[in-house]
């Protein structure tokens, strides 16, 4: 999967569980982007990338996210079976 169709299934994930259509999550998107991103959709949000991906992040991924490109790399990570 290259990191354009990581970013094309990305922006699908925070559209629904913000429940806002318009979203376009970039490299830099990070929580202060987003109104309603916070500590319990942050929850929804990694939970739903990981059902959409196949994949399980561990807590450490989780907390060194800094923001939507380094979800993207992590998951592009998993993808390969790095």
């Amino acid at each position: 999967m290259t990191r354009a169709e990581i970013f094309e299934k990305l922006n699908e994930v925070f559209r629904d569980v913000f429940d806002d259509e318009t979203i376009v999550v970039k490299d830099e998107t990070t929580a202060d982007d987003i109104e309603d991103w916070d500590s319990l959709e942050h929850i929804n949000l990694i939970a739903s990338v990981e059902q959409e991906f196949d994949i399980k992040f561990t807590m450490g991924q989780v907390v060194t996210m800094k923001n939507v490109g380094d979800m993207a790399d992590l998951i592009e990570a998993a993808l390969k079976g790095n």
